[in-house]
């Protein structure tokens, strides 16, 4: 089947800033959607979302170009192919932009158009979107695998203006069924907020949903972790675990070569103690960017010393980017991947890289952006890919829990 139409427009993300929407609709008159999300903290090797730049629109975040750039080259170069060669549209995509980070026509663009396609091409088979993106990534298996999910309940870093240096404090529940694990970080999300608000202590949010209070450290944010999960009736490191996003960059000086936390500096030695010492005192699963992107010496260093169970994450790091996960998989850098679909571009870029992590027995965590949208699509990526673990936010706010909602239909 043919493609026959090729649209893109400007919405609105979570925070309120434009992103890229597309529209594919196929021969037989399917017609799909994807939203494109936005990070605040990104890494620099991220590829680059196209933004107009015009101080008198959106204060300079519109994306009127990249949307542009679907409508004209894009949808020239598409219409009229075959919608079920996945790869192939994907490979002209990357070709027409012809640069090493789709600078050219943009991330966000070219994402747009990927994730419509695929969509389009699930619903023209009548196939769940699930079903088709594991035929993609070569898996002929039906059966349903549920990642750990990992649930943004503090928010720190560049999501929230708390004044904490580690950008996501994360409950994990450990039960088999998706739909229990939802149910207990709710309840725990719920018991937090009362728990702050005895402490007089706001209980508005951030951007990912999670609360934002101003406490005194940084370790403070796991004692109320633990204190919520075992108020809520449930115990720490057996019924729910905590990961933690560290986001390291942000509170990373190049200049320097030191770490802030708590306004005190640290080397990556200093550092990877402070690390040690909060994984003996409470139940972490899993960190994610302890150390800032470049700094391969820190991560090295820190994954010979940690518990090869514990999951070391790697965002900022590897930027759900090939090259850059086989450097950490040749250098022992992490043991995870962190994957994000517009850090890379298009969706058989994101499945080669949940490939790579797998045959060399890391684990991925498929994740949501700050800046988000009600596109499930992550959703079912992390069921086609069994991939081990998902984030998307706190329990809360609609373009988080659409995430988990649709978790919850697939589990049905």
């Amino acid at each position: 089947m043919a493609i026959k139409r090729i649209f893109g427009y400007e919405i609105l993300d979570s925070r309120g800033n434009p992103t890229t929407a597309s529209l594919v609709e196929l021969e037989d008159g399917t017609q799909a959607r994807a939203y494109v999300p936005s990070g605040a903290s990104t890494g620099a090797h991220e590829a680059v979302e196209l933004r107009d730049g015009d101080a008198n629109r959106y204060q300079g975040q519109g994306v009127l170009q990249a949307v542009h750039n679907i409508n004209t080259e894009i949808a020239t170069a598409l219409i009229g192919k075959d919608n079920s060669q996945q790869r192939e549209l994907d490979n002209l995509l990357i070709e027409l932009d012809n640069t090493p980070n789709k600078a050219r026509l943009g991330a966000n663009a070219i994402l747009a158009v990927s994730l419509a396609l695929a969509r389009a091409t699930a619903i023209s088979q009548q196939k769940e979107l699930y079903q088709y993106i594991r035929e993609l990534y070569g898996d002929i298996a039906t059966d349903k695998v549920f990642p750990q999910i990992g649930f943004n309940v503090l928010n720190g870093g560049k999501h929230a203006d708390s004044g904490l240096d580690i950008q996501e404090y994360m409950i994990m529940p450990q039960k088999d069924s998706v739909s229990e694990n939802i149910r207990i970080a709710s309840e725990i999300y719920h018991t937090l907020k009362k728990i702050l608000a005895k402490q007089g202590q706001v209980t508005a949010v951030g951007d990912e949903g999670g609360f934002a209070p101003h406490l005194d450290n940084n370790e403070e944010g796991l004692k109320l972790l633990v204190q919520a999960i075992t108020e809520a009736g449930y115990i720490p490191g057996t019924d729910c675990s905590i990961a933690l996003d560290a986001a390291a960059t942000e509170f990373f000086s190049s200049d320097t070569n030191v770490y802030t936390l708590d306004k005190q500096q640290y080397t990556g030695a200093q550092l990877s103690e402070i690390y040690h010492h909060w994984m003996q005192q409470y139940p972490i699963i899993s960190l994610e960017d302890p150390f800032s992107e470049d700094d391969y010496a820190s991560w090295q260093a820190f994954r010979q010393t940690i518990n090869p169970e514990i999951r070391l994450v790697g965002d900022d790091l590897l930027v759900t980017n090939t090259q850059r996960i086989q450097e950490a998989i040749d250098n022992q850098l992490c043991n995870s991947v962190l994957i994000k679909p517009n850090q890379i571009g298009t969706l058989t870029e994101v499945i080669d890289a949940i490939r790579l992590a797998h045959q060399n027995q890391f684990t991925t965590m498929i994740s949501h952006r700050s800046g988000d949208t009600t596109d499930t699509f992550i959703s079912d990526l992390a069921v086609a890919s069994r991939s081990a673990y998902m984030k998307s936010g706190a329990p809360a706010r609609a373009e988080r829990v659409s995430k988990y909602n649709r978790l919850l239909e697939i589990s049905y």
